[in-house]
């Protein structure tokens, strides 16, 4: 494919066409060599017992400096596009090319002159084949430019047709005509290859203008992605802030309730109180739902599978729900709980927390059920319950985003709590594990919720086994508990209620001062209870290490934190502690407690 060089003020289409056409001839230009090379050696061979020597060798070094010239031009171009691929001038480099292509086929049309009266009919066919064969190997490269190819194809065929109708032997002008028609064939083809590679390089550059158009596209969406994303840790950010911000005020405010509660005998006023109670529950509520549904659309949520007993997640489920479940006068039940399974022991509890905390949100009468059990080669995970149902025509959008169910029954005000966003978070977290969720419900009669796992296989750790009944009636007396809590409302709010349990209450706000007095008694405390966020750049694992260091590693603690964006389980597990987040209920606090005390109702 050879184009002639462009001017700087041609169309800029065909000038931007030039460089990939120059890379082009050159690369092909070894393989052209070649040909003529073998070309030439066969005529010179062919005619050396009817040629004289000396013209031939003449016609023969002629061709060998063509030929060197043009192997010189291709490892020239090569190196400078080697050394400055961007500065190399194209239009002298294809100019170059078109000389050295001119020059070998007018070579190749006086060797036809020269040689077409020696030898016999062998010779000359033989000649003609391949002149032929250089002039259709010619017209992938030159058919574009139409002057060059119109040059060197006249160069080609005009002396072999002259020569053939002069030669005067029988047949020569039949042979003149074949030429013709051989020529005009090749003509065509050329014309026809022109008009093809026309359209491909036409298809080309509107390839490359709408690449360019879609680079720019994507570049803009790139942006806009950023900036969605850079929305997105914003908005992430700022609903941890707040949530952390938040949850402070509505914890101290549900130690000062639980407080007053149990100083006062008046009914009205407790009353009240459970209703602060149940409304500090529902905020809380509404914090977890929005932390985790933020959570998942910024893709934070990873999956970390691991094998792991379902006794240990019941336990935790149990001690959270039980006396929610008691209140109200349901039977919390959990079987299966020998199976092991593997799953991301995380996310599946938070599964579980948000299918038994939904059932008993809108059960009344009876219980929840959660069972375990194999199902072929999958164990089947099953929340059960007697409350409203689901009805049939609902039960295709009970997992979107803030939506919930309207039954035919009315709801009591405890069931229209939250956003709607507790089973869309069920729903992306199974999603993420790839454990199938499905339910099945009836109106007034329950609903179960279905995900089935992979069957996991026993650790060897052990587990640390967490009470299964309610430790509601447990006493505190002569238990000394060191609370460290930079939020003054908090901090006093916990004196009080520990107090109120019979607890001795060593209250500190930083870890240097706790240091310091853990360093000057020898009281060894019985449990501690930390913030984790605490002033001079400290958190509540710094805490429980000073203390550890002085009273040693059986110290237990607990960390109540309204934090929820950080990752403390991780922390949890290294420096063995157990995590409560806030806004925490004086029920769950208490039972808490008495777990990590060892303690047991009377």
């Amino acid at each position: 494919m050879t184009a002639e060089p462009a001017p700087k003020s041609s169309n800029p289409s065909r000038a931007a066409q030039v460089p990939d056409t120059t890379h082009y001839l050159y690369n092909q230009t070894g393989a052209a060599l070649f040909g003529h090379c073998l070309g030439m050696v066969v005529s010179t061979a062919m005619y050396w017992k009817h040629v004289p020597h000396a013209l031939l060798w003449s016609w023969a070094g002629a061709f060998a400096v063509m030929w060197f010239a043009r192997l010189a031009g291709m490892y020239g171009f090569e190196k400078a596009v080697q050394q400055d691929a961007e500065h190399v001038d194209h239009a002298r480099w294809l100019l170059r090319w078109n000389i050295g292509a001119l020059v070998g086929s007018a070579l190749w049309s006086i060797g036809a002159m020269l040689f077409y009266d020696y030898g016999g009919t062998f010779e000359r066919t033989a000649l003609m084949l391949i002149i032929y064969s250089f002039a259709i190997g010619a017209v992938p490269y030159m058919a574009m430019n139409i002057r060059l190819f119109l040059s060197c194809m006249a160069f080609y065929f005009i002396p072999m047709i002259v020569r053939t109708a002069m030669h005067g032997q029988p047949h020569d002008l039949q042979m003149a005509g074949i030429w013709c028609l051989i020529g005009v064939c090749v003509l065509s083809l050329g014309w026809a290859f022109r008009n093809v590679f026309g359209e491909m390089v036409k298809l080309k550059l509107q390839t490359q203008d709408l690449a360019i158009k879609l680079g720019g596209e994507m570049a803009l969406a790139e942006h806009a992605q950023r900036l969605a994303e850079t929305a997105n840790r914003a908005k992430t950010q700022f609903f941890a802030a707040a949530s952390h911000d938040l949850r402070q005020p509505l914890h101290a405010m549900g130690l000062f309730a639980e407080a007053l509660r149990q100083r006062s005998k008046d009914e009205e006023v407790i009353h009240l109180v459970n209703s602060i109670n149940s409304s500090v529950d529902a905020l809380e509520g509404l914090f977890s739902e929005l932390l985790d549904i933020t959570k998942i659309d910024t893709g934070a949520v990873d999956v970390q599978a691991e094998h792991f007993s379902m006794q240990d997640l019941f336990n935790r489920i149990r001690l959270t729900f039980e006396p929610t479940a008691f209140e109200k006068g349901l039977m919390l039940s959990f079987r299966g709980g020998q199976h092991h399974v593997y799953a991301d022991p995380m996310l599946l509890e938070r599964v579980l927390r948000n299918l038994v905390s939904n059932a008993i949100r809108y059960t009344e009468d009876g219980g929840v059920l959660v069972t375990c059990r194999l199902r072929g080669k999958q164990l089947s995970l099953q929340v059960w319950d007697s409350g409203i149902g689901i009805a049939e025509n609902e039960q295709g959008r009970i997992f979107d985003e803030f939506y919930q169910t309207h039954s035919g029954r009315p709801l009591e005000p405890h069931h229209r709590k939250g956003l709607g966003l507790g089973l869309a978070i069920v729903k992306r977290l199974t999603d993420l594990m790839h454990a199938p969720l499905t339910l099945r419900s009836r109106v007034g009669h329950g609903t179960v919720f279905t995900v089935l796992l992979p069957v996991g296989r026993a650790s060897r750790l052990q587990s640390t086994g967490i009470p299964t009944k309610p430790l509601l009636g447990v006493t505190l007396d002569r238990r000394h508990i060191v609370v460290v809590e930079d939020e003054l409302a908090v901090l006093e709010g916990l004196q009080i209620l520990l107090k109120g349990w019979g607890a001795t209450v060593s209250a500190f706000d930083t870890v240097a001062n706790v240091e310091a007095w853990a360093r000057s008694t020898t009281d060894k405390p019985d449990l501690l209870i930390v913030d984790y966020r605490l002033p001079e750049q400290k958190t509540g694992v710094d805490a429980i290490k000073a203390l550890r260091e002085c009273f040693g590693l059986d110290l237990p603690a607990i960390m109540v934190t309204g934090s929820t964006m950080t990752g403390h389980e991780a922390n949890a597990a290294k420096y063995n502690f157990h995590l409560l987040v806030k806004p925490v209920a004086p029920t769950k606090l208490r039972a808490m407690i008495a777990f990590k005390l060892g303690l047991r109702p009377p």
